[in-house]
């Protein structure tokens, strides 16, 4: 068949009303962002640092995407997941590079054309937990966009792309390394497909691309890089081998898993005085508290805060009035310079201004919105940004469900000079406020830029263990409570306990009940 009938014949069965061109048309892609199952478990010790890397899987040659897709499929409930793409590393092109490419005539598959060192880059920021700014490249410009995509928050990646296992700095970054070997026509068929459909090119440009360039790389460049590979999977639908992998890939998470929370939460339980946790006879002033003066009008505002009989419009506005005076209280511990004004009578008053040029609120949801409108009475112009953290129903354990976090913090090198208020509704046993720090730390905020403000905290709970942790974070509270006690549950159904199990939870005394409920509901 001559050059120009069978590409007339591809481009009638491609642009067709097939169910397969619809399918391949409409689905939506899973590259380059974060899929989130049942929550992000801890990646971190008793000690706050990190004591696991994210679980790396490299994925080459044919269907690679089809395969990471099967990958991810098959895993069912599992935490966060990332499938990160080669595709978004094509480097920047100069005017003439882009007239050739447009033109069909720019060698894409050429190794040259790809940024490996910074795909190697984003790749071991995000298996080390920190964040990556990924490009984004437009393949029906030819170009890399100006904007970025943030990543956060992996317990397992999945970078794949044609050339995947080329690189050596990749290779090394890699826990499981995937070759797929697929046949060349079908490679070719899915490859026009997709370049009709979700690039807008032509048939005649795809199959003289295909020729001049695809082939010959994927026989000197891609070909050989099997003798990388851990496992070799024998065409794209090869159950077994995509069940092989995912069995491996869960044994090494059930590895990897940190359970602590019910040792933090009542540390003199559990936790040898050596680890430095707190005993009952814990004074509070070994935990380095900053506490609201207990003034009368403090004292007035807990109590109607603490009274089960509040009605929630009472609670609503007293909680916000605490919230206020906590912030307030906590503008001490931001560095401020001198500053000199003009008074309007004409008299030269000299003063103090706040040196920080970025400063964000960051809630943990959803109890710490309760402080978020004192938090913007006070610094009206700050971002405020949050984290989602719940708990598993079976471990206790903190999950990282989503993090929202203000653009000075996914920026790291902005994070670095940010300070941050970090706002929850109590300390009890610490876990949530571990999970947040750390992410603030992965992101690369100081630690001693971190101001924790919260209504209340228990004195026996996990802020002992949480001050081990991270000495250098100001936490700012308006009460101590002196005991935490653990309890049950009952009857409550939510994500991960369907059937209303009873669950053990920790409770602050006397304490203020389920602030975020009382706030809210």
């Amino acid at each position: 068949m001559a050059h120009a009938d069978l590409a007339a014949g591809i481009e009638r069965l491609v642009l067709g009303n097939g169910d397969g061109a619809t399918e391949v048309a409409s689905m939506p892609s899973k590259k380059n962002q974060v899929l989130v199952s049942h929550g992000r478990p801890p990646w971190y010790g008793e000690d706050g640092q990190r004591i696991c890397d994210a679980f790396v899987i490299g994925v080459a040659a044919g269907k690679h995407t089809h395969v990471a897709r099967q990958i991810v499929k098959k895993l069912g409930s599992i935490p966060t997941v990332i499938i990160l793409s080669q595709d978004s590393f094509y480097k920047y092109h100069t005017p003439e590079e882009l007239e050739l490419a447009h033109a069909n005539l720019l060698d894409f598959d050429h190794p040259d054309a790809l940024d490996m060192p910074m795909f190697a880059a984003c790749l071991a920021d995000l298996k080390s937990c920190k964040q990556s700014n990924i490009p984004i490249y437009s393949f029906a410009e030819h170009q890399r966009l100006e904007e970025t995509k943030y990543l956060y928050g992996a317990t397992i990646i999945i970078a794949e792309g044609i050339m995947a296992l080329l690189d050596p700095a990749l290779r090394a970054l890699y826990d499981l390394k995937v070759f797929v070997q697929c046949d060349s026509d079908l490679m070719l068929a899915r490859r026009i497909k997709r370049d009709v459909h979700e690039r807008g090119r032509t048939v005649d440009g795809i199959l003289d691309q295909y020729l001049r360039f695809v082939k010959p790389s994927y026989d000197n460049f891609v070909r050989p890089t099997a003798a990388h590979a851990d496992i070799i999977v024998p065409g794209s639908n090869n159950e077994v081998a995509i069940e092989l992998i995912c069995t491996h890939i869960r044994q090494q998470f059930q590895e990897r898993a940190a359970r602590f929370r019910h040792k933090i939460a009542i540390p003199h339980l559990y936790l040898p005085l050596s680890s430095g946790a707190s005993t009952p006879e814990c004074k509070l002033e070994d935990l380095d508290l900053s506490v609201l003066p207990q003034t009368p009008q403090v004292q007035g505002i807990l109590t109607i805060l603490r009274d089960q009989t509040t009605s929630r419009q009472d609670f609503y506005f007293f909680a916000d009035r605490l919230a206020t005076l906590l912030a307030e209280h906590a503008l001490q511990f931001l560095p401020f310079v001198p500053k000199s004004v003009i008074t309007p009578v004409g008299a030269e008053y000299h003063g103090q201004q706040p040196d920080t040029q970025f400063l964000c609120g960051v809630t943990i949801m959803r109890s710490g919105g309760a402080l978020e409108r004192g938090f913007k009475r006070v610094i009206n112009n700050a971002p405020v940004g949050s984290l989602l953290i719940q708990s598993d129903f079976e471990t206790g354990d903190p999950l990282l469900l989503q993090a929202m976090l203000p653009n000075y913090v996914r920026q790291r090198h902005i994070a670095e000079q940010t300070w941050v208020y970090l706002l929850d509704s109590q300390i009890g046993t610490a876990a949530a406020a571990f999970m947040a720090i750390r992410v603030l730390l992965d992101h690369g905020v100081r630690e001693d830029h971190i101001i924790f403000v919260s209504f209340l905290v228990a004195r026996t709970g996990g802020i002992s263990v949480l001050r081990g942790a991270f000495p250098q974070v100001k936490i700012v509270c308006g009460a101590v409570d002196d005991h935490i006690t653990e309890g049950w549950l009952e009857g409550y159904k939510g994500k991960g306990n369907a059937e209303g199990l009873r669950t053990k939870v920790w409770l602050i005394e006397p304490g203020m009940g389920q602030i975020g409920d009382r706030y809210y509901l």
